[in-house]
């Protein structure tokens, strides 16, 4: 059956122009919660009115303050707020900033305290003389400790974070690169290299995860030289092995880098020498440059503490290559 239209009285299938113009146009559904420009830019005013009240609590100074992004205003108050949760109001020390500024002056490095998860809870503000970069530059890397230290470490300072944390108390030693300013690296030819040293403290009782720091001072040790610089011989030893690491050969500088003679280290082990903490650190350096599955030179590249002979510990740069049946070490002592 044909349906016919009331205006023009032509088949409907045949014209549907005649129809009006609100008629053809199925009413839209209303949207109470519209979107509007107006409403977006309440919203902005409200977001950038609350990070100028976050900012105005921040203890710095007005001049830092001005220049803050929104970015480091948000990283500088999680901060705080990690830090309050750890170290509430009624744990504060009694020391005034004056007292506060002048201790710092005093330290070889600056402090750095970690929440059990690793993140930046503390970091001193004469972090600026070790590293160049102020605090809140620092946090700009990231939040937590691996975001400031050079990446091919993570692993191994993951695992002596990691043992910390359930042995409280129990002291661990890791030497990384930090992160540093651009006129730092253009100044010295890279990033600081820096031995992080500290424990975990359990800040209240019963101990939790939510009550527990990792309290560390950073001392920076003797720039290396970059790759492909040359170093003079009172400055390094060099030593051969085996594929198994044994001693084969070494320069008579190391008597004085380490105390022994020749003769006393030919058919040693290295891993004889090292540190208990840092075997893995070798292992996987050892790995790398054997089975040749380092990308680059910085694979055959390691801190790592050996004992010297009137038992004391001693950190060495040691960069690593394999030469046919062989590993050559070139070993730089770090101050």
């Amino acid at each position: 059956m044909t349906i016919f239209c009331s205006h023009c009285h032509r088949p409907l299938q045949a014209e549907m122009s005649c129809l009006p113009t609100r008629a053809k146009q199925a009413p839209s559904a209303p949207r109470p919660f519209r979107s509007t420009k107006s409403a977006s830019k309440a919203r902005r005013d409200q977001i950038n009115a609350e990070l100028q009240a976050l900012r105005s609590l921040l203890p710095i100074s007005a001049q830092e303050k001005e220049r803050l992004s929104y970015l480091h205003t948000m990283a500088l108050v999680c901060l705080r707020l990690r830090g309050a949760q750890l170290f509430p109001p009624g744990l504060a020390l009694p020391a005034g900033p004056a007292l506060g500024t002048e201790l710092l002056s005093l330290l070889p490095g600056f402090l750095l305290v970690l929440s059990a998860d690793s993140k930046l809870v503390y970091i001193s503000e004469n972090v600026a003389q070790v590293l160049g970069l102020s605090v809140v530059e620092l946090l700009a890397q990231g939040d937590t400790v691996f975001d400031i230290l050079d990446g091919r470490v993570g692993e191994d300072v993951h695992k002596k974070l990691l043992l910390a944390r359930e042995e409280p108390g129990r002291e661990v030693t890791f030497v990384s690169e930090m992160r540093t300013s651009k006129a730092f690296r253009l100044q010295h030819g890279g990033n600081r290299v820096v031995a992080v040293c500290g424990r975990f403290v359990a800040l209240r009782w019963p101990p939790s995860p939510s009550t527990t720091a990792f309290l560390a001072l950073c001392t920076p040790v003797v720039q290396s030289p970059t790759d492909g610089e040359a170093a003079s011989q009172d400055d390094v030893f060099q030593s051969m092995h085996l594929l198994d690491m044994t001693f084969i050969d070494v320069t008579e500088s190391v008597t004085y880098h380490l105390g022994y003679h020749r003769e006393e280290l030919v058919g040693q082990s290295w891993y004889s020498l090292l540190h208990p903490e840092d075997a893995d650190l070798a292992a996987a350096q050892h790995r790398a440059v054997a089975l040749g599955a380092g990308a680059g030179p910085a694979a055959g590249t390691a801190v790592l503490r050996v004992l010297r002979k009137d038992r004391a510990w001693t950190w060495l740069r040691v960069w690593a290559r394999r030469d046919g049946g062989c590993i050559t070490c070139t070993c730089r002592c770090l101050r």
